[in-house]
């Protein structure tokens, strides 16, 4: 299974950004995988507080808007991935051992949340993306740019 990460569905959502078109097109291809694809809980708040932010660039999405693309994503075969039991330690636990520091520790959040729904790779567009044992982490608009 694919997840996807925040920036995917921000870009696809947002028509006025440059990357726009490359993410809808990754989105898509995911959407044909066999093994299906989905979208870690924490990706879901993440991407509500990035469209409906008041200073998002391009202006705020509805609440709305927003909701009816995340609907559309579980309409086209997307799973909402949850994390399993005892989460929180094994966040930390994690953390420490892999030494995640600081504002990554939400992308430490993302990849356990995705390998706890039984995602193989997570697509995202973040080149410092955290590296999470059990999942591989790809860049779908540089994979497909070339």
């Amino acid at each position: 299974m694919i997840a996807l990460d925040t920036n995917l569905l921000v870009y696809a959502h947002r028509s006025g950004l440059p990357q726009h078109g490359a993410a809808r097109r990754a989105i898509e291809r995911a959407s044909r995988v066999e093994s299906g694809f989905g979208v870690a809980l924490p990706c879901v708040a993440e991407f509500w507080s990035v469209v409906t932010h008041p200073a998002s660039a391009g202006g705020p999405s509805s609440p709305e808007r927003a909701r009816g693309f995340l609907a559309a994503l579980v309409e086209a075969g997307a799973r909402v991935l949850f994390p399993e039991e005892g989460f929180a330690d094994r966040l930390l636990e994690l953390a420490g051992r892999l030494g995640v520091q600081g504002p990554r520790v939400f992308d430490l959040q993302i990849a356990l949340t995705a390998f706890d729904g039984g995602a193989a790779e997570l697509w995202t567009h973040d080149r410092a993306f955290v590296a999470f044992p059990g999942i591989r982490v790809l860049d779908p608009l540089k994979e497909h740019s070339r």
